[in-house]
């Protein structure tokens, strides 16, 4: 669980839009439906036999309205409700616990321009805290967060959401479709138990394919295979599908208002259109940003940032501490150097092995101690893994993780791709010691109900803990989820040790006795 960054997912990809209602009856494949999607019995092309593609297109440009009335839609403004698979988080996988958001979205098809207000329900905040707001403008160039006081730099994977909304939500995605040069037929698909045809063409390099109905002809999903910046990042070429459903007809055209996005076929998002307008005047001033924090989203790198020895702390003699939205921890032993935590990105881990080489010269790095399955702390793995390095993970993760590994990453590839490795696993399943003298040290499942897929790891010598993903304080000084943290103190009172210093991925050292009294107070 990412208990620091508190991450919560903007809506610009919420691309519901309105489109007309004209269907046209055609002739249903009688081949038995497959569930698993596959091609297999479809004959030709469901809806649209002996038609080429773009005649096919031109059906459902026809069902939705008319090519000409879909570009006149200059802007489409919209309530929607929604909610989020917390896939990134450390719990106990599916089912997922869920955050919960309301918009109001604004997308100017005609200026190219995108303005969201979303109130926000994070379920993981400190009591009093759940509910925040966060307003995003964004061009398919540049984005903020815009706040009273200044604008602040948006992410990455906003901007990249901002431009498929333009570009491919239902009012945008036949016009979209229709300019390609290389639009074709794709192999067809069986849908909710029904043979589509589907239409494929290249956007921005990449493949996007449009499920079309062989009955109305309307578009039921389109799907597309990417690499996204948001926590989906370590999970490399990653297929999506966007379901549209429930269509309403709103002053002659047709609005699928109900928006469900499945992403390596996890059941991910949903969105819901409560309400919506069309071609409306808009105020310019409402979409201004300040120009010198909008460009700054270019230049960031993303979770393919560098790793930065800049925040050092030396824990104890050849235990080195580097400091950053996400900790790593070098571990000088006889026999070589453990590096604790393998996060955020296969770049970054390289950086945090390069530092361990040039540190300890000459001194073998022996392992890499992976302690959670929330996937910004592990994303990395797949670079100790092509480094051909042991990595020491918890038993239940193991599943995850052999996923993470074999993930394709044509799209960016990292050197596990280029050069496939088998995993040098370490499958921790109860205490297990690692190395011997001053720096030794013990891996210890949590097994909480909040930790059950973490690990701790004590330092004997020292009486010091890395407590994972478990230690954060506010601003006040009081424990973010003292939950986690009492899961850690009852595991080293099970485990019987000695505890002065504790520290965590997202916390330096801090004092045990004033985490333990934290958690007393918590209790009272």
């Amino acid at each position: 669980m990412d208990i620091r960054k508190r991450w919560r997912r903007t809506s610009a990809t919420t691309m519901f839009t309105v489109l007309t209602l004209a269907g046209a009856v055609s002739v249903h494949a009688t081949a038995t439906p497959r569930p698993d999607g596959s091609s297999e019995g479809i004959t030709a092309h469901p809806g649209c036999n002996r038609l080429d593609a773009r005649a096919c297109l031109d059906l459902a440009l026809t069902a939705m309205g008319g090519r000409d009335k879909l570009a006149a839609i200059s802007n489409v403004q919209l309530d929607v409700i929604g909610h989020t698979a917390l896939t990134e988080q450390s719990y106990r996988q599916a089912p997922f616990i869920t955050s919960y958001e309301r918009d109001q979205l604004t997308l100017d098809f005609d200026k190219g321009r995108l303005r969201n207000q979303s109130h926000g329900v994070w379920p993981e905040a400190d009591p009093h805290q759940a509910e925040s707001d966060l307003m995003l403008i964004a061009t398919t160039q540049a984005c903020v967060y815009h706040a009273k006081d200044a604008d602040t730099p948006c992410s990455p994977s906003d901007l990249d959401d901002t431009r498929a909304t333009l570009a491919l939500g239902p009012e945008r995605l036949l016009l979209t479709a229709a300019a390609a040069p290389d639009l074709h037929y794709s192999s067809g698909e069986w849908l909710r138990s029904t043979a589509h045809s589907v239409l494929e063409f290249n956007w921005n390099g990449q493949p996007v394919r449009v499920l079309l109905n062989p009955f109305n002809h309307l578009p039921d999903a389109v799907e597309r295979t990417t690499t996204f910046q948001d926590f989906w990042f370590a999970w490399g070429d990653v297929e999506q599908r966007i379901y549209y459903d429930n269509w309403k007809l709103l002053g002659g055209i047709v609005l699928p208002t109900n928006r469900i996005e499945q992403r390596n076929g996890v059941w991910w998002q949903s969105m819901l259109i409560l309400d919506a307008s069309l071609n409306t005047k808009l105020d310019d001033k409402a979409f201004a940003m300040d120009a010198t924090v909008a460009a700054k989203v270019a230049q960031s790198k993303g979770w393919n940032r560098d790793f930065s020895d800049q925040h050092h702390v030396e824990l104890a003699p050849g235990i080195e501490l580097y400091r950053g939205s996400w900790n790593a921890t070098l571990i000088k032993q006889d026999d070589g150097v453990l590096v604790l935590e393998a996060p955020i990105s296969p770049h970054y881990v390289q950086g945090v092995l390069a530092k361990a080489r040039s540190l300890f010269t000459g001194i073998p790095v022996k392992g890499v101690l992976s302690s959670s399955d929330s996937w910004p702390h592990m994303a990395g793995v797949r670079e100790a893994v092509a480094e051909g390095l042991p990595v020491y993970i918890l038993d239940l993760n193991q599943p995850l993780l052999d996923r993470l590994v074999t993930a394709p990453h044509r799209l960016q590839a990292d050197r596990l791709q280029t050069a496939p490795k088998s995993p040098q696993w370490h499958v921790v399943s109860g205490k297990q010691e690692i190395g011997t003298g001053a720096n030794r040290v013990v891996i210890y499942p949590l097994r909480g109900a909040s930790t059950e897929r973490q690990f701790m790891v004590y330092f004997p010598g020292h009486k010091l803990l890395y407590a994972s993903d478990t230690l954060a304080l506010n601003a006040d000084h009081t424990l973010y989820d003292p939950e986690l943290m009492r899961e850690v103190v009852q595991a080293v009172v099970r485990n019987h040790l000695q505890v002065d210093t504790v520290y965590a991925m997202h916390e330096g050292p801090t004092p045990w006795r004033d985490v333990v009294g934290l958690v007393d107070a918590a209790m009272q």
